[in-house]
C-alpha cells in the first residue's frame, strides 16, 4: 500500500490567509530518551545504509533537536472547512490567472512533459500552484534539523528516520548542499513540496545538467511531479473531474467515490452536465458530493483517484482537481445551493464520530475531521434511517443518533465479506534519473472501485436494531451493477442480480 502524502504540504499554500475555527491539538507522547545517544546510534545506522563519513560530517552541524518543530507538530489543528470555503480561499486572488500565465510561459516544456508522462499542463500547474504558489513559497525551515527532530520524536520516529536517511542521500549525490536544504517544518521542500523519499523515488533530471534539482530547476520540478502522478496511476488522455447538476430525487447512496457507474446510468438517474455535454456512454464515473446533495456536484473519473493518492484529504484533492479544470477553461463551480448548507461545528463532528464508534463504525480517531471513514459511516446510517444518503453530516442526523435508545451494532460487515481479488497492489516503479527518449509506458489501470455495505433491514421510522446473527446481507457495487449476497452460518449463498 502506498503511503499517502502528508497533508501538511498544503500549509504553504494556506499561508496567505488565516483559517477560522477552533482547533484541537492532537494527544502527544512524551520523549524520554537521550537525544545525543539516539543521534550517535542513528549515525552508525546511516553508515550501514551507505551514507559516507564525509556526508555525515557536512550534515552534523545541522543535525540537532529543534523544539519549535515539536510545537508545530503538536499544534496541528483540525478545521472544519467546506469544499467551497477551502477552494474559494485557495483559488482566490491571482492564483488562477497566474497559473494560466505559467502554462503559456512554459508551453514548450509542458508539451515535452506531456509527451513523456501523459500528464497535461493544467494538472501539473494546479499542483504546483497549491503546493508552493508556483515556487514563491518554498518554506524557510532548515530540513535537516526538522527531520532529525521528527526522527528522534516518539510520535512518528520510524517514518521520519527513513526520510532523514533519504535527505542525506540527496546531499551525498550532489543534488543539494546542506545549506540549500530548506522547506517545510515537516521536511518537505521544493516547488512540489516533495518529501525526501519522494524526491529520491520520483525526481528526474529533465534539464540534463546531471542533477535532480526540484528547487531551482523548473524543468526538473514540473517533470518530477508528472513522473510522480504517472507512477501512481495517471491515465493519458482521460478526464478527471466534471461539474454536473443533480436532480431533486435520486438514489443518493450511489454518490460515493468508491462507487462507479457508466455515465449512461448517471444520466438515467437525472444527472446532467453543468456546462457542455455529458456523453451517454459506458465510461465509468463516480458521483461525488463534497457538501452533500445541495452543494456542488461532480463526476469523478479514474484519474481523480490520483489526486487522492497525492494527498489523502478529500477536500484538498477535490480542490486541486477542480483547480486543474479551471486552468483548462471550465467556469467557476455553481454555489446556488450553498446558502442553504449549514456545516456542523468541530465539536458536533466529534460527537457524531463518537456516536458512530458506539455502533461499531471505524471512523479512525475522533478528531472532528470529515474523513473518508466518517463519510462512509454517515452514508450507511442515513440509509438505515431513511434519510437522503448523501454522506453529509447534519445536526438532524446527530440528534437521531443521540435519541436512538437501542442503537445496537450497525457497522457494515464489508471487510470480511469483500472478494479476495477485489484489488491488487501495483508495484512501485523504479526511479527515473533522466527523461526517457520515448514516451513513458502507461501505468497499470487502477482496479475498478467497489463499495460494500450492509443492506438496511429496518423501516426508516424505527430505531436501529442490533445486527441479526443468523444471516447477513451484503450488497457489492461494481461497474456493471450490483450483486446481493445472503450468507448464513453454514456459508450457503444465494446470488441475485440487482
Amino acid at each position: 500500500m502506498r503511503p499517502a502524502k502528508l497533508i501538511v504540504t498544503a500549509s504553504l499554500a494556506l499561508a496567505a490567509f488565516v483559517v477560522s475555527g477552533q482547533a484541537m491539538a492532537a494527544p502527544r507522547c512524551v520523549n524520554t530518551g537521550d537525544f545525543n545517544r539516539w543521534l550517535a546510534e542513528f549515525k552508525q545506522d546511516a553508515l550501514t545504509k551507505g551514507i559516507s563519513q564525509k556526508t555525515l560530517a557536512a550534515a552534523s552541524p545541522d543535525m540537532y533537536f529543534e523544539e519549535s518543530v515539536i510545537k508545530r507538530d503538536s499544534g496541528q489543528g483540525v478545521f472544519q472547512l467546506t469544499f467551497l470555503q477551502f477552494s474559494n480561499r485557495l483559488l482566490g486572488g491571482k492564483r488562477i490567472p497566474n497559473g494560466i500565465a505559467k502554462i503559456q510561459e512554459h508551453r514548450a516544456l509542458f508539451a515535452r512533459i506531456e509527451k513523456t508522462y501523459g500528464v497535461p499542463a493544467e494538472v501539473i500547474t494546479a499542483v504546483w500552484g497549491l503546493e508552493s504558489d508556483y515556487g514563491a513559497l518554498f518554506g524557510k525551515f532548515k530540513i535537516l534539523p526538522a527531520l532529525t527532530t521528527l526522527a528522534y520524536d516518539c510520535r512518528r520516529g520510524d517514518k521520519f528516520r527513513e526520510e532523514l536517511i533519504d535527505a542525506l542521500k540527496i546531499i551525498q549525490r550532489g543534488d543539494k548542499t546542506v545549506d540549500q536544504m530548506t522547506g517545510n517544518w515537516a521536511g518537505e521542500f521544493g516547488g512540489m513540496q516533495f518529501t525526501p523519499s519522494n524526491y529520491i523515488k520520483y525526481g528526474v533530471d529533465f534539464d540534463g545538467d546531471g542533477h535532480r534539482d526540484l528547487v531551482n530547476s523548473i524543468p526538473d520540478t514540473l517533470a518530477s511531479a508528472a513522473n510522480y502522478l504517472h507512477s501512481i496511476g495517471w491515465r493519458r488522455g482521460e478526464p478527471w473531474l466534471q461539474e454536473v447538476k443533480v436532480p431533486e430525487q435520486m438514489p443518493w447512496q450511489e454518490a460515493d467515490l468508491d462507487t462507479q457507474h457508466p455515465r449512461s446510468q448517471w444520466i438515467a438517474w437525472g444527472v446532467r452536465a453543468a456546462h457542455g455535454s455529458l456523453p451517454n456512454d459506458k465510461t465509468p464515473a463516480s458521483l461525488i458530493l463534497p457538501m452533500g446533495r445541495k452543494g456542488p456536484a461532480f463526476l469523478a473519473y479514474q484519474n481523480f483517484h490520483v489526486f487522492t493518492d497525492w494527498n489523502s484529504s478529500f477536500v484538498y484533492a477535490t480542490t486541486v482537481a477542480y483547480f486543474a479544470t479551471r486552468l483548462g477553461g471550465a467556469p467557476p463551480v455553481s454555489e446556488d445551493g450553498a446558502k442553504d448548507i449549514k456545516p456542523i461545528t468541530t465539536e458536533q463532528m466529534m460527537e457524531l464520530q463518537r456516536q458512530l464508534q458506539k455502533r461499531g463504525f471505524d471512523v479512525g480517531e475522533v478528531d472532528g475531521r470529515l474523513g473518508a471513514g466518517t463519510r462512509k459511516a454517515v452514508r450507511t446510517v442515513q440509509e438505515r434511517y431513511g434519510m437522503p444518503a448523501d454522506s453529509w453530516p447534519t445536526v438532524e442526523l446527530i440528534a437521531r443518533l443521540e435519541n436512538d435508545k437501542s442503537p445496537g451494532a450497525v457497522a457494515p460487515m464489508a471487510k470480511q465479506n469483500e472478494p479476495e481479488t477485489q484489488s491488487e497492489a501495483r508495484p512501485v516503479p523504479r526511479p527515473v534519473a533522466k527523461p526517457p527518449v520515448t514516451a513513458a509506458p502507461e501505468a497499470a489501470p487502477r482496479p475498478a472501485p467497489t463499495r460494500a455495505a450492509v443492506t438496511p433491514p429496518a423501516p426508516a421510522q424505527q430505531p436501529l436494531p442490533p445486527a441479526p446473527s443468523h444471516k447477513i446481507t451484503v450488497r457489492v457495487w461494481t461497474v456493471q451493477g450490483c450483486l446481493t449476497l445472503r450468507m448464513s452460518p453454514e456459508k450457503a449463498r444465494e446470488y441475485r442480480r440487482c
